[in-house]
Order: C-alpha cells, then sequence, then structure tokens
C-alpha cells in the first residue's frame, strides 16, 4: 500500500468526482457543479504539493495525476458542449473536438515514441501548462455564468483564448516532438 499515498488517495478522489460533477450539470445543479469542479481543481493543486512537500512522489501518482486532469477536463468540455443540456451557455463543439484531439495526438505520439525508441521524459511546457490553465479558467467561466443564467463576453473571451493556446501549444509540442524523435535517431 505504499502507493495508495495522501497525493495518489486526492488524486483519486479528483476521478471520483467527475461523475458527481456530470450528473450535477445534466440534472441542473449548476452552483453545486461549480463547487465540485473547484474542489476536484483544489486536490489536483493539493496532490501535487503534497507530493513533493512530504515525498510522496510515485509512479503511481505519475501516471494517475495526468490521466485525472485529462478526464476531468475532457468530461467537463464535453458536458459543457452538450446541446441537449439547457445551459445558458455552451462550448462551441469546434473547440471540444480540437482539444480533445489535441490531447490525443500528444499522448498517441509520445507512446509510439515510447515504443519505438524507448522510455523517453516528455514533461509539459510552460505553453501547455498555459492551455490547461485557460481551459480550467474557461470552465469555470461557463459554469458561473450558466449557474447565473447569463451570457457575457467574458465567456467568448475564454474561448477564444482557449482556441488560441490550444493551436499554440499544439505547434510547441510537435516541434519539441520533431526534436526527441531525432535525438532518438542519431
Amino acid at each position: 500500500m505504499k502507493n495508495l499515498t495522501l497525493a495518489n488517495q486526492l488524486t483519486i478522489l479528483r476521478i471520483a468526482l467527475i461523475p458527481a460533477f456530470v450528473l450535477l450539470v445534466v440534472y441542473g445543479y449548476l452552483g453545486s457543479a461549480l463547487l465540485v469542479f473547484s474542489v476536484a481543481g483544489l486536490t489536483d493543486a493539493l496532490d501535487g504539493l503534497i507530493a513533493r512537500r512530504a515525498g510522496q512522489r510515485t509512479s503511481l501518482g505519475a501516471w494517475l495525476d495526468p490521466m485525472a486532469d485529462k478526464l476531468l477536463l475532457v468530461t467537463t468540455f464535453v458536458v459543457l458542449t452538450l446541446p441537449g443540456i439547457p445551459l445558458t451557455n455552451h462550448l462551441p463543439l469546434w473547440l471540444t473536438v480540437l482539444v480533445i484531439s489535441r490531447d490525443v495526438v500528444i499522448v498517441g505520439v509520445v507512446a509510439i515514441i515510447n515504443l519505438a525508441v524507448g522510455p523517453r521524459t516528455f514533461r509539459p511546457s510552460f505553453l501547455g501548462k498555459a492551455t490547461t490553465a485557460a481551459f480550467i479558467i474557461t470552465s469555470v467561466i461557463v459554469m458561473f455564468f450558466n449557474y447565473r443564467q447569463e451570457r457575457s463576453i467574458i465567456v467568448d473571451l475564454g474561448i477564444w483564448l482557449s482556441l488560441a493556446l490550444t493551436l499554440i501549444s499544439s505547434g510547441d509540442y510537435f516541434f519539441r516532438l520533431r526534436k526527441l524523435i531525432t535525438e532518438a535517431t542519431e
């Protein structure tokens, strides 16, 4: 049970909160959904802090944490996009498809590189982290204005910022992966 550290338990809690978040949005409890999403975000901040400060870094956590982040964000984007859910503000389908496609391509290419040339460390870039932050902020903004049942230009700004950072970080990841492949084959 040495892998079941407090940090990993918080990550597992984040994963467990995802179905609750979805159900709360679907059934129109938008304030509670925003609260659950915020708690999930807090677990993300705390698990990393605890893992570093308390020496609780584990190989399980190294895999589980990014997986939990992706599950939460992808689920949030999908739920906030679905036209059948009566929300004041929806994320556009094109943004959700682009965000999910970007993540699938990055994970797929990294997996192929690891299988083809052996394990490689591929740390998230500043642009990747900024893009994830934009996704989270945009999600919170959309949920907040849905809770208030108001439209806002701030929602549109979040959507366009997410688009811009998705495209820029995708290009950055492409060039970083290209460099990694070139180094691996030399």
